[in-house]
C-alpha cells in the first residue's frame, strides 16, 4: 500500500510536470511563432528597401561618387542584414531544437502518466469510499502519516541511545561499586588485622605494667627497709 501511494505521489509530480512542460511548450511555441512572424516581417522591410533602393538607383541622376557611396551602403547593409538573418536562423534552429526537446520530454512525461494512472484510478475510488474530499486530502493526509511515522523512528533512537547510555551507565557505576566493596573489605581485612595486633600488644604492655608495678612494689619495700635501717641507725 505504501509503494502505491508512493508510486500515486510520483505520479502527482509527473503529472504537475507534464503541466508544467505542456505550458513551457506552449509558451515556446507562442515565441517561435512571434519570431518567425517577426523574421517575417523583416525580410518583408528589407525586400521593399531592395526594391526602393533599386528604384532610386534607376530613377536617380546621382553622380558616380554617388553611385559609388550607395553601392558601397548598400553592400554594407546587405552584409550587416545578412549577419542579423545568420544569427536569427542560429536563434530559430535552437529554438527548434528546444522545442523538439521539450516534445520528447512531454512524450516521455505522458507514457510516464498513462503508466502511473490505474493508481489515480485507484485513489479516486478511495475518496468515493472514505471520507476524504480529494485525492489531494489523501496525500496531505499520507504526508503527515510519513512525517509522525519518521518522529516516531526518531523518538525510538534516541529512546534506544538512551537505553544504551544507561546501560554503559549502569555497568560502569557496578563495576565503581564493586571495585569500592573490594576496597571497602581489603581495608577491613587490614583493619581486623591492626585490631588483632593491637590487642597482641596491649596484652604485652599489661604483663609488662604488672612487672614494673612488681619491681616498684619490690623496690618500695627495699626502700623502707632502708628507711627503717637508716631510722635505727640514726636513733
Amino acid at each position: 500500500e505504501e509503494d502505491s501511494i508512493n508510486s500515486f505521489v510520483c505520479l502527482l509530480k509527473k503529472m504537475k510536470e507534464v503541466r508544467l512542460m505542456e505550458k513551457a511548450v506552449e509558451e515556446t511555441e507562442e515565441t517561435f511563432r512571434e519570431r518567425m512572424e517577426a523574421l517575417a516581417e523583416q525580410w518583408r522591410e528589407l525586400h521593399t528597401k531592395r526594391v526602393q533602393l533599386k528604384a532610386h538607383v534607376v530613377t536617380s541622376g546621382a553622380t558616380v561618387k554617388e553611385n559609388e557611396w550607395l553601392r558601397t551602403h548598400a553592400l554594407k547593409k546587405a552584409k550587416e542584414e545578412k549577419e542579423e538573418n545568420s544569427k536569427k536562423e542560429s536563434e530559430i534552429l535552437r529554438a527548434r531544437r528546444e522545442l523538439e526537446a521539450l516534445r520528447k520530454q512531454h512524450q516521455k512525461l505522458s507514457n510516464k502518466l498513462l503508466k502511473y494512472s490505474l493508481f489515480k484510478k485507484y485513489l479516486e475510488d478511495v475518496v468515493e469510499e472514505s471520507q476524504f474530499q480529494d485525492i489531494e486530502d489523501i496525500i496531505t493526509y499520507y504526508k503527515a502519516l510519513v512525517r509522525t511515522r519518521k518522529d516516531l523512528l526518531q523518538s525510538q533512537w534516541w529512546h534506544r541511545q538512551l537505553m544504551e547510555q544507561g546501560k554503559i551507565l549502569q555497568q560502569q557505576i557496578t563495576v565503581e561499586m564493586e571495585a569500592e566493596m573490594l576496597q571497602c573489605q581489603n581495608d577491613l581485612v587490614q583493619l581486623r588485622e591492626s585490631f588483632a595486633q593491637a590487642q597482641s600488644d596491649i596484652s604485652q604492655w599489661e604483663g609488662r605494667w604488672a612487672e614494673v608495678q612488681d619491681r616498684v612494689a619490690r623496690e618500695a619495700t627495699e626502700l623502707k627497709s632502708l628507711t627503717m635501717a637508716i631510722h635505727s641507725l640514726y636513733q
